[in-house]
Parts: structure tokens; C-alpha cells; sequence
């Protein structure tokens, strides 16, 4: 796959990392290297998932340069920047480039309220200062400064922003994005729905719980690509029960339990992120175990 055709299942990685903030880089890679044997088409260090809002840059940098060093280039890494100041953005996206990113997911975090022309200048400013594809990340639920319809519209004309991650979880949102802008290819978030969102035009999805179901993912994302749409609802539906189980809780803490128990010594949340209680664990192996991997993938 080259850069300029970014498609399919790109896990959003947790980070491991152990009670004295140490990255487990043995952990991540091991993870890296069965995802990839899984079939998934990528990798996404430092999403949501990722916890990048709670990590140092130290953190961040050794996620990203494990993740890199894993991939081998098997598949492309596409890392997760985010900052509140412009100048750290860019500062990150450099530096990941450097250490051989293949793109950049580009995520705003703000404490002031931004408007439009000022949310637009921070991802321009980093699709200005690589040579790589920048994905744009939208997570209304989460940021406070969104970007809007018209601003995404605008990006889009960037040589390098091609892509864009939603994660509204307005699917008609995503819609519009494609009509408005036929040149930007979108990826779902796994709350939208991915087989509907390929079915209207989507090119795969970023998604935690790829994490732990990376041969279902990939498995869906092919029953959607080549046209097989009964069947690809029929694993849909299947697979719906992890996104049910997930949204009830802290998603980086559900994706880290569930892979703790298919053998993943990932450790916990960041704190002040809660750690699933015993009732919460079992909820999630109990929805793991209907789906048949409980064992490692």
C-alpha cells in the first residue's frame, strides 16, 4: 500500500506502559507484530485509544519509534499528533516524519475556544512542515474547537490532506464530507458503523477495538470492499455487541482489559483514567468471549 492510497483496518494501538510510566516496548511489539499477521492494513500509534493526552513527549516519541520499528514497513504507521500550541504540533509531526512515520494523524487540543480561520491555520500548519500525508482527526465528543464542514472543505485542497478520520459518530456528517469534498477519503470511527460507511463510500476505519478483533476487522472490511453486503451486516451485527460494551466505559481502559486477556501485559489507563473494577472485566470478557477470542489473536 503507498501513502497516497491509505485504505482498509488501522487499529488505534494502546500505549503499555507500566506503573512508573515506562513505555513496555516489548508489549507493543509484540502487539504490532500480530496485528500485522492478522491482516490489518496499518497502524495507528497515539489515537484516542493511545492515550496521547495523558503521556509526555518522552512517552509519545518511544510509542511512535516502537511502533515504527515493529512495522518494518510491512504496513504504514500513521502517528497521532496533537497539541494545544501550533509550534508543538509541528514540532511533533517533524519529528515523527524523522523517525519514519509514514503519515500523521493531526489532532487539535484546545482550552480557549479556537474559531474557524485559527483551527484551520493549525492543521495547515502541519501538512505545511512534512512531506507526508496528514490525516485530519475530529472527535466532537471530545475537543472543544470542532472543525466545521467549510474548514474541512478548505483543508482538503492541501496537497497532503487527502484523508480525514471522524469520529462524530454522525454518519450523515460523513456524508457530507464526501460530497462536499471529492477528493478527501474518509475513515469511520467503529461507533459509526464501518460497513455502513463503506457502503456509502468510506475507505475502512481507525478503531480501537480493532485491537482486539483485528482478523473479524479485516475479515468485514473485505466482505464490504468486494460488494458481499449480506454477509458483512451478518458479522456486522456480530461485532456490534464489543462497540455496545465499549462506549460504557473508558474505551483506552476496555481495550487494555480485553487485550490483557488475550495475553497482552499492557498494563493500565494513565491515571486519573479509572481502571476497569472486577464487575466492568467482566462485562468485557464476558463479550469477548462470545466473539471467540479470548485466546491471543
Amino acid at each position: 500500500m503507498t501513502t497516497s492510497d491509505l485504505h482498509g483496518v488501522f487499529p488505534y494501538l494502546v500505549s503499555p506502559i507500566d506503573a512508573s510510566g515506562r513505555i513496555k516496548t516489548g508489549v507493543l511489539g509484540k502487539l504490532c507484530d500480530d496485528l500485522i499477521e492478522a491482516g490489518v492494513h496499518g497502524l495507528t500509534p497515539l489515537g484516542s485509544t493511545g492515550e496521547f493526552a495523558y503521556l509526555n513527549n518522552e512517552q509519545r516519541r518511544a510509542v511512535v519509534q516502537t511502533t515504527i520499528e515493529a512495522a518494518r514497513k510491512r504496513v504504514p504507521v500513521i502517528a497521532g499528533v496533537a497539541a494545544t500550541a501550533t509550534a508543538d504540533a509541528v514540532a511533533q509531526a517533524k519529528n515523527y516524519q524523522r523517525l519514519g512515520a509514514d503519515g500523521i494523524l493531526a489532532i487539535l487540543e484546545s482550552y480557549f475556544p479556537l474559531k474557524d480561520a485559527q483551527i484551520e491555520s493549525y492543521f495547515r500548519a502541519i501538512a505545511d512542515a512534512v512531506d507526508i500525508p496528514v490525516v485530519l482527526y475530529t472527535n466532537p465528543q471530545f475537543q472543544r474547537s470542532d472543525l466545521s464542514l467549510d474548514t474541512i472543505a478548505k483543508l482538503s485542497a492541501h496537497p497532503r490532506i487527502k484523508y480525514i478520520k471522524d469520529a462524530s459518530t454522525n454518519t450523515g456528517r460523513l456524508l457530507s464530507i464526501m460530497n462536499r469534498c471529492p477528493d478527501m477519503k474518509v475513515f469511520s470511527a467503529s461507533a459509526h458503523i464501518p460497513a455502513a460507511v463503506m457502503l456509502i463510500g468510506g475507505v475502512g476505519w481507525m478503531a480501537g477495538p480493532a485491537c482486539v478483533v483485528p482478523r473479524q476487522s479485516v475479515k468485514l472490511y473485505e466482505l464490504c470492499r468486494t460488494g458481499r453486503w449480506d454477509e458483512a451486516m451478518t458479522l456486522q451485527r456480530k461485532l456490534w455487541g464489543i462497540n455496545e460494551a465499549f462506549a460504557r466505559f473508558n474505551l483506552a481502559a476496555c481495550i487494555k482489559a480485553g487485550l490483557q486477556f488475550q495475553g497482552y501485559d499492557v498494563g493500565e489507563p494513565v491515571p486519573p483514567q479509572p481502571a476497569l473494577g472486577p464487575d466492568e472485566r467482566k462485562i468485557v470478557e464476558k463479550t469477548l468471549s462470545e466473539l471467540g477470542v479470548l485466546a491471543k489473536v
